[in-house]
């Protein structure tokens, strides 16, 4: 599953780890770690990108003793508390629940946030539930579903997270409408060429229960756009 694909880096992670506890010169007398080598330094790398693709999985709490000694058990040869094959199918099925429990809490929530923001003043609705503020309107064409089209724009999860912005970068952005979210596709042509909208995307019209991975968005979120249609590329 590709929800899983932390796990071979989980696994490089423990043996990297394991390489260094044994040795002493990589931690000071309080037992805080001291990146002193390139395999110290690896091993704490390996542990943030890892710590950080488990915890966006659901995993929000660790236990790091159990962690500890599972690492301990492999390494000393010890009887397991889970075996290995147990523990793939465990973690699966663990990770799966973690996922939809999350999807379902961030729709709930985007839900919630949708029905308040459609009440606003100039805050227009689709058939297809987008929303969308006219911030200026342009007087030039309406690009098309099959037109290519050239953009400033910042995205923000419904907190405020900022998850992706062309106008931080200072490069505008140039894509097929037909290549990106659903949302994007409808919004845009909603949108004479020079004018600036903002756009509040449901989850279903962006990326649903697949986000990017990486990334801050989750499984349902809804997604805030502000978009400049700067043109129509022919």
């Amino acid at each position: 599953m590709k929800r899983l694909s932390f796990l071979l880096p989980l696994i490089g992670s423990v043996l990297l780890f394991s390489a260094c506890s044994g040795t002493t010169n990589s931690q000071t007398k309080s037992g805080k770690v001291s990146l002193k080598t390139d395999v110290d330094s690896a091993s704490y790398a390996l542990g943030v990108n890892v710590s950080s693709q488990v915890k966006k999985q659901g995993l929000d709490e660790m236990n790091y003793d159990a962690f500890i000694q599972a690492v301990k058990d492999i390494y000393s040869d010890s009887d397991l508390k889970i075996e290995e094959i147990e523990s793939q199918m465990f973690l699966q099925q663990f990770f799966t629940r973690k996922m939809k429990e999350l999807a379902d809490k961030n729709l709930k929530e985007g839900q919630s946030f949708l029905d308040g923001n459609k009440k606003k003043d100039g805050v227009n609705v689709t058939a297809t539930g987008l929303q969308y503020e006219v911030l200026k309107m342009g007087k030039g064409k309406r690009p098309t579903a099959d037109s290519k089209v050239k953009v400033h724009y910042h995205g923000t999860l419904i907190d405020g997270t900022l998850f992706d912005s062309s106008v931080d970068r200072g490069e505008p952005v140039t894509f097929p409408l037909n290549g990106v979210i659903p949302g994007w596709t409808e919004g845009l042509q909603l949108m004479p060429v020079g004018s600036k909208f903002k756009f509040f995307i449901p989850g279903e019209l962006a990326y649903g229960q697949n986000p990017p991975p990486g990334s801050p968005i989750g499984p349902n979120d809804p997604l805030i756009f502000e978009v400049e249609l700067l043109e129509i590329v022919e």
